[in-house]
């Protein structure tokens, strides 16, 4: 069997994308989709991404990890879907679509600039040395210094297999403050299980942490992640962060066929 696949990458993070509207995709294939993902004996991504028919919104998004297991929401992959979905002319400038965590809304920009609405986010634990919230996926967030030369696989591990989350687990960033809107992060991803160049929902818990523990005042907030630069804004309304954006760039790389 021949599938026909296109590669999308925001900020680094890297998707193999799959019009699945036809229902033809083997989605119970865990081997598979790991395989595809792999970077060595497949066509190589951070995670896989179908984008299927839905009823009541314009497309429906199905998010793997690398590790080929259906999982939380993705931000940097909800971006290149709605990109995808441009490209396939399922969509124009302006979309709704559905994802594990609900509704989102999405507009494409001019130079592949995609914003995305990212969940209401309700809750954020403020620890002593940490802060935990979930942005459609569960984020521990932590500043640390010389974030340049920190060892984020081996300390995002530790923090990510620990007794503080148990089986189920969170994603992890390490952050450093550069002023008082922009912060450069570090991500952890669960089921990549390493570093990523970027993490969009990991973006988001960043700049809403970094808000609610009052290292800024700053509603839109810049993020430097290692494959490039986000922007995450919001209004804020006590503890309650809504309208919340991820906005960045989501590019097309190349296309394909490959047999399975």
């Amino acid at each position: 069997m021949q599938i026909e696949f296109y590669k999308y990458q925001g900020t680094g993070n890297d998707f193999v994308m799959i019009d699945n509207r036809s229902d033809f995709f083997p989605k119970e294939d865990i081997k598979l989709i790991e395989r595809l993902c792999d970077r060595r004996f497949g066509i190589g991504a951070d995670g896989l991404i179908l984008l299927e028919n839905d009823a009541e919104t314009d497309f429906r998004m199905v998010y793997y990890n690398s590790d080929g297991n259906q999982s939380s929401m993705c931000g940097n992959g909800g971006r290149c879907l709605v990109a995808f979905a441009n490209q396939l002319g399922v969509i124009e400038n302006k979309t709704t679509f559905i994802a594990t965590d609900g509704l989102h809304h999405a507009s494409v920009g001019e130079e592949a600039i995609i914003s995305l609405q990212m969940i209401d986010v309700d809750e954020v634990q403020k620890k002593e040395s940490y802060t935990f919230l979930d942005t459609g996926s569960p984020h521990h967030v932590q500043i640390v210094d010389d974030l340049e030369h920190y060892n984020v696989k081996e300390n995002g591990a530790a923090i990510r297999y620990g007794a503080l989350y148990g089986e189920k687990g969170s994603n992890i960033n390490f952050v450093k403050k550069v002023d008082d809107s922009t912060f450069s992060l570090r991500t952890y991803e669960r089921g990549v299980e390493d570093e990523t160049l970027a993490c969009g929902t990991g973006a988001t818990a960043v700049a809403i942490a970094m808000n609610a523990i009052g290292e800024t005042d700053k509603t839109s907030i810049n993020l430097n992640v290692e494959g490039g630069k986000l922007t995450v804004s919001f209004d804020k309304l006590g503890d309650h962060f809504t309208n919340v954006f991820l906005t960045g760039p989501a590019k097309f790389v190349f296309k394909g066929i490959i047999e399975i």
